[in-house]
């Protein structure tokens, strides 16, 4: 007998649509929950990979309603960007109709899923009703110092023709498109997200529920360096052996350093060749022409993106000296591209017997090394490697025999009181880039006047509307296709009343997604970008679901947004997210599941041979939620067959069904079959409660329903299930809480048999069934008991036992006790719940 899933979910779909299941009431926050999926790129078709995100979201949606909670579960769109332009470039239409017609799709296998949300609250990053408000929050930015346009070196994509942020480059290519990146020089719009430094990351110890892994790559991308900025005097031309002859060039560089107490062995410089004082610093050396070609060179290499994921261990003198300040000996000046110029000050103090990048570059250069730390115990790899740890500064001064730290601290208090240095923090974090030649995007509402300057458009006149009627394919100069667009670009300007010009660059579609979560309050509200009122009752969100491939970038950035807007008092609150959980990928044939791979599993020959729920269930089954899964195309059968279990249970007995199980239950009757099924139900109960209300481990959970269903089974082939009988009700009971608890999971079965067993409303409007502890506990399991490997004996066990109560039940069996003939075990190995193996 299989059932009609078909027929089942094409039924309840249409209900839940039309009951809206998930609509929800604001005003209601005693019990408020948040539930917050990262909402998709409209890419198309949707493969069982990208399900495990959504079904997630959804199961504990479902079951947050259960638990009584009032559930805020929306979805929108993140519809500008690369991924849709490249994708209507590529299929020669418009990237308005193509993001429109995937949509559509996506919703149409959303609603196939049984993945259920409050559409009403439904938005789109292309929406002008939604970009209106990212408009006016740059615009806030602006007014508030925050939002600033600056000529730059920057990341270009030549495939995608578009400027990137560092964090779109992965090894020297466009994260998107593979292509290798080059370099640029435009003006470009910036966010100052350095000056909420400091607040990023020192937040980040307040997001106690948190992926470790996510917290870790913030704060490695944000990192803090405490230490010192020291002032390298430069010898004049002409001394120190140095060809040429004058002051000319500059007087000094400026060397950040995170080992102050290293200083004394600090004998070269190391400067950026991208540094703009190289010129002038080389001028009148005689080396002119022998520099420029080198960084000529460098600059080529650099283009071609090869050495942004290891730059080349290679140099030049510059002819150059400067003084060292503490130890007044010379340092040759050299030029090497390890040394990066969008980091610090571009220039380096370099301390080869301390840092292996620096005793790398000395070896090459035969240039001087000078040993300063001795680690205090243990033994240092000096002069075979650099010693990069701490200990007893030795060829400092004054300062031998100190400690490091506290010679840390009393080299920083000379440095300062001497005018030669200052106590410093710097940030590997670089400012936001938000400028994107690309047409499919927010336009960025400013326009440039002659007279007046950069101006922002006025508020009234939002949204700054993207044409429609645009050559979109990039132009390859470095300028947006909506230069090209004169009724776009030509403007009054708002203060002066002058002929002025748009900016024609759009914004990075992670502006969209910075925000889009505060939106789904008031999500047609044409007044304000949000509802303060409701934001700061229902956030921060309680529950955010995504993939890790976001702790960087967009999780960055949100924060960000969030902590301007507390900033300028719209926010209470500083952390948008509450609790984070990261989703694993599925992989198929050992590799992520893309389109490019030729590897995805397409969801609906599942869903019209099985069904949704077994799809759901196999998803939600497939291992622990948090980690990547090998997708098993015979596994859905698996899945099917215990679906398949369920629903002639509930046939073959269905006349023992009322409209609510007894609870009340004449416990002290049962027999010992009675007594097993009752203590298995509620050992089921809690295990699932346990399993998923910290880490969403579904798979567990699944597993005791199949233990619950397994028992329930044997149960029913005893016989005596008949209706009013004791063994009847209990069947009854152990069904209804099999219902509820795989409800959230395969949730079209769970609300057919949950109607059919007498049930008016939906088993979401049901609560969760309770465990009493007491009961649970007493379930109990065999423990199978081996000697070397081969079983010896059984002995039934309370489920749970601690181990070191398990080896000791083991031991004292009275069948191994005889087997064991008075010898010691070498090894017990324990599983618990499971076995036990006596090694001897």
């Amino acid at each position: 007998m299989k059932y009609p899933h078909q027929e089942i979910e094409k039924k309840w779909q249409k209900r839940w649509a039309e009951d809206r299941l998930m609509s929800v009431d604001l005003s209601k926050v005693d019990r408020k929950y948040y539930c917050l999926m990262m909402y998709p790129y409209p890419s198309g078709d949707l493969h069982v990979g990208h399900g495990r995100n959504y079904i997630i979201g959804d199961a504990l949606a479902r079951r947050k309603m259960m638990e009584g909670y009032n559930v805020l579960a929306p979805m929108g769109w993140d519809a500008f960007g690369l991924p849709a332009e490249n994708a209507a470039l590529t299929e020669n239409i418009h990237p308005s109709v193509w993001t429109r017609d995937n949509i559509a799709r996506m919703k149409e296998q959303f609603y196939r899923w049984g993945v259920i949300y409050d559409w009403t609250r439904e938005l789109a990053a292309n929406d002008p009703e939604y970009y209106r408000w990212t408009q006016w929050l740059f615009i806030q930015l602006f007014k508030n110092g925050l939002a600033y346009r600056k000529a730059a070196s920057v990341n270009w994509c030549p495939s995608c023709q578009t400027v990137l942020a560092n964090e779109q480059v992965v090894g020297g290519t466009c994260e998107r498109c593979g292509a290798e990146i080059n370099e640029r020089f435009l003006e470009q719009w910036f966010f100052k997200i350095t000056d909420f430094a400091d607040d990023l990351l020192d937040d980040l110890e307040e997001l106690k529920s948190w992926p470790e892994r996510v917290l870790a790559m913030q704060r490695n991308w944000i990192d803090r360096s405490e230490g010192l900025e020291i002032r390298f005097p430069i010898k004049p031309l002409g001394q120190s052996g140095s060809s040429g002859n004058g002051n000319k060039g500059p007087q000094f560089f400026d060397c950040f350093t995170t080992r102050p107490d290293t200083i004394f062995g600090a004998t070269f410089l190391v400067v950026s060749p991208e540094h703009p004082v190289v010129q002038d610093l080389v001028s009148g050396t005689g080396r002119e022409a022998e520099i420029q070609e080198f960084v000529e060179v460098e600059r080529a290499e650099k283009l071609s993106g090869r050495t942004r994921a290891e730059p080349r261990k290679t140099g030049i003198f510059t002819g150059r000296y400067a003084v060292n300040p503490f130890s007044k000996s010379d340092m040759p000046i050299y030029l090497a591209p390890y040394v990066l110029m969008e980091y610090g000050t571009g220039s380096i103090m370099a301390v080869p017997a301390h840092d292996q990048r620096d005793f790398e570059f000395a070896k090459r250069f035969d240039l001087e090394i000078v040993e300063v730390i001795r680690p205090k115990e243990g033994t240092t790899p000096f002069p075979e490697a650099a010693y990069e740890g701490e200990g007893e500064m030795v060829n400092s001064g004054s300062y031998t025999g100190e400690d490091s730290g506290v010679g840390f601290e009393k080299i920083c208090d000379w440095a300062e009181a001497n005018s030669v240095g200052k106590r410093m923090i710097n940030y590997r974090l670089r400012d936001w880039l938000v400028s994107r030649q690309r047409y499919w995007g927010t336009p960025i509402p400013m326009i440039h006047c002659d007279a007046c300057g950069v101006v922002p458009v006025p508020e009234d006149d939002l949204p700054v509307r993207l044409p429609e009627n645009v050559d979109f394919r990039p132009r390859g100069d470095g300028k947006s296709p909506l230069a090209g667009v004169e009724s776009f670009v030509t403007v009054e300007c708002p203060t002066c009343g002058k002929v002025a010009a748009r900016d024609t660059d759009t914004m990075d579609t992670f502006v969209d997604s910075s925000w889009y979560f505060l939106r789904y309050l008031s999500p047609h509200d044409d007044e304000v970008a949000f509802d303060k009122s409701l934001a700061n009752q229902w956030l921060p969100v309680d529950q955010y679901v995504g993939g890790v491939e976001h702790a960087i970038l967009h999780l960055l950035y949100a924060r960000f947004f969030t902590k301007f807007l507390n900033r300028i008092g719209m926010l209470s609150f500083v952390e948008p997210f509450e609790r984070l959980f990261t989703q694993g990928m599925i992989c198929k044939d050992g590799v992520k599941m893309s389109k490019s791979k030729g590897n995805v599993v397409n969801p609906d020959p599942i869903i019209e041979n099985f069904g949704a729920d077994t799809m759901r269930l196999y998803i939600l089954f497939a291992g622990p939620p948090e980690r990547d899964a090998e997708w098993r195309d015979e596994s859905i059968e698996g899945c099917s067959r215990f679906l398949n279990r369920i629903y002639r249970l509930y046939e073959e007995h269905s006349s023992v069904f009322g409209k609510r199980a007894k609870e009340d239950l004449k416990i002290d009757r049962f027999d010992e079959d009675e007594k097993r099924l009752f203590r298995k139900t509620h050992w089921a109960i809690l295990k699932v409660q346990r399993d998923l209300e910290d880490n969403f481990h579904f798979n567990t959970a699944i597993s005791a329903t199949m233990e619950l269903t397994n028992v329930m089974t044997s149960f029913a082939d005893a016989g005596g299930i008949t209706p009013g009988s004791s063994r009847g009700d209990l069947f009854n009971f152990a069904f209804d809480v099999l219902i509820r608890l795989l409800a959230p999971m395969t949730p079209h079965l769970c609300e057919e048999l949950w109607e059919r067993s007498g049930h008016r409303e939906s088993v979401f409007s049901a609560s969760l069934p309770q465990a009493v502890e007491d009961f649970a506990a007493q379930e109990t399991i065999t423990l199978v008991i081996q000697i070397n490997s081969r079983i010896r004996a059984r002995q039934p066990i309370a489920a749970d036992t601690d181990k070191d109560e398990i080896e000791r039940i083991a031991l004292s069996n009275s069948r191994i006790t005889e087997l064991l003939g008075g010898r010691s075990p070498k090894k017990v190995l324990v599983i618990q719940n499971k076995l036990v193996n006596i090694i001897v």
